[in-house]
């Protein structure tokens, strides 16, 4: 008897058990052999005989190879490796995994074979044990499975992060998925939601006239099912499926192992995504898996670009309805500003004339009445203030300067007659070559002026402003600062119920419909700067 053995029963006799060795074999829940030279089967614990039970025929004494492979010959590499033969040629243990078809299902078993020696230390057989790891072996697959699933959509995520135009949404997430199914064929359908009809949006490895024929009705073809029932489809050979629309291009195509799938978005099915082989059989369960969980984000994508899409035509009409109501009061402006200069001020500056005169006519009359002369003294001395502030309304409303004399004339002007009567110092600098502007960038960077210098004449408590305006190279620089009182900018988000905040709101309106920014800064005691910054050769509609 080998010394193990009788080390166990010595050992076991010392506490008073009596072992069976046989017993604790049988005992042991993995399958174990004992093999010999010639790979026939000398030895089968309970668990192997177990498999064997009903009428199978035991194993013993027949060779390894045919009883658990079915093979006609010892089992060799890459298919199933045999451990037997290295541990035969001295190797303490060897440990192998073998994938085996058992009960119509696939089986992963771990081989672990170690030598069995006689007395004399030679190797006459080995012990091979074999444990079912199917269960651990799926488990790391899934695991893997999973972890390249969510490699795969963080590279699609990464690769649509920021993008908001729908074409390149789509032609991005084309180029990752085929980029990770190592594929060559593929395409996006969308859904129009009027004719309820399919069409590609992007492809590649697909003839034009093949994309331009191939539009679909819900439930028609592959991937008008998919669309119509939100489920993926996989096809080893689409070319012989009965379903398929258009037989005759895909044929001429060469399609074959063809996947579909719904791209989604909150339970809604916005289009599909295919992807095909020239070889039958080329995708498997877990391709149809990945591509639709990246279908799902995709639809996602989708809706944003399109959401954005919405977003920016309706900001677009809102400018341009902005922009109309801007030159609409400009209109209006010019006019009230011409029948005021043509009208009112005419009559008031008629009517100071003729009060004067009928002051001069009493005075050198020898008219006594003092009270009189005194009451037309006011009447004429209100009407010329009367005719002045009228003459400032028309300024306001369209400086005849801006037209005459252009807009940093006309900005000073302003500046000085609106700050000098409150003590304030107002200087005018410009810098740069003045090229020439639009009438539509002078009229705003004007209104911009006018909205700046108000409100430091009404709110900065100022002693000193600068307006200073920059030519550059592309753009055009408006600086506008005090060294008033200053606010907390961060407390003005909005226009007000009030009407605070409505001027800034407004000067950043005007700047952002010729393309530029208009921004502010301000501290509490130390003043305020406003910019304007307007790209040169912006505005060329007239206002």
């Amino acid at each position: 008897m080998p010394k193990k053995n009788t080390d166990i029963r010595r050992a076991a006799g010392k506490v008073g058990l009596n072992v069976n060795l046989r017993e604790i074999i049988d005992g042991i829940e993995d399958e174990l052999l004992v093999i010999d030279r010639e790979y026939r089967v000398l030895f089968a614990n309970s668990v192997v005989r177990y498999r064997y039970r009903g009428g199978a025929e035991l194993p013993l004494g027949r060779l390894c190879y045919e009883v658990f492979y079915d093979r006609d010959r010892p089992c060799t590499a890459p298919l199933l490796d045999c451990p037997l033969g290295e541990v035969l040629e001295g190797s303490s243990i060897s440990k192998v995994i073998h994938r085996a078809h058992i009960d119509r299902d696939d089986t992963y078993l771990k081989v672990s074979v170690y030598p069995l020696r006689d007395n004399y230390g030679r190797i006459k057989a080995i012990i091979e044990l074999k444990r079912d790891i199917t269960a651990a072996t799926e488990l790391e697959s899934h695991i893997l499975r999973r972890y390249e699933e969510l490699l795969a959509l963080s590279r699609v995520s990464a690769a649509l992060s920021g993008l908001r135009k729908l074409d390149t949404v789509l032609k991005v997430a084309l180029d990752s998925v085929l980029n990770i199914m190592n594929g060559t064929i593929g395409g996006i359908l969308l859904l129009d939601e009027q004719t309820q009809t399919l069409s590609y949006h992007v492809y590649q490895g697909l003839s034009a006239r093949y994309v331009k024929e191939m539009h679909l009705r819900l439930g028609e073809g592959i991937a008008g099912r998919v669309a119509q029932s939100g489920k993926s489809i996989l096809l080893e050979d689409i070319s012989v499926d009965p379903y398929v629309a258009y037989p005759d291009l895909v044929s001429t195509e060469g399609l074959k192992a063809f996947i579909s799938v719904p791209l989604r978005s909150r339970d809604k099915v916005l289009g599909v995504i295919n992807v095909a082989s020239h070889m039958p059989r080329q995708f498997m369960k877990n391709d149809m898996h990945l591509l639709h969980s990246i279908g799902d984000q995709l639809g996602v994508a989708i809706e944003q670009a399109r959401l954005y899409e919405r977003l920016r035509k309706a900001r677009e009409r809102l400018r341009r309805l902005a922009q109309q109501n801007l030159i609409a009061e400009e209109a209006e402006r010019r006019r009230i500003a011409r029948e005021l200069h043509d009208e009112t001020s005419q009559a008031l500056s008629g009517l100071a004339l003729q009060l004067q005169a009928l002051v001069d006519m009493a005075e050198m009359s020898g008219n006594q009445d003092a009270k009189f002369i005194t009451g037309l003294k006011k009447v004429q001395s209100l009407t010329v203030q009367v005719h002045s502030e009228v003459s400032r309304l028309i300024a306001d409303l369209r400086p005849a300067l801006l037209d005459t004399l252009g807009l940093v004339p006309a900005i000073r002007q302003y500046a000085e007659a609106r700050l000098h009567p409150l003590d304030i110092n107002v200087s005018v600098e410009t810098k740069g070559v003045d090229i020439g502007l639009s009438t539509q960038v002078e009229v705003a960077l004007f209104r911009f002026s006018q909205g700046a210098v108000g409100n430091i004449a009404q709110h900065s408590g100022a002693k000193k402003a600068a307006i200073v305006l920059e030519y550059g190279d592309d753009e055009l620089l408006l600086r506008i600062s005090d060294d008033g009182q200053g606010f907390d900018v961060s407390k003005i988000t909005d226009v007000e119920e009030n009407g605070r905040g409505r001027g800034l709101f407004s000067m950043r309106e005007r700047i952002g419909f010729l393309g530029g920014t208009g921004s502010i800064e301000s501290q509490l005691g130390i003043g305020t700067t406003v910019w304007a910054r307007v790209p040169i050769g912006q505005g060329t509609e007239d206002v």
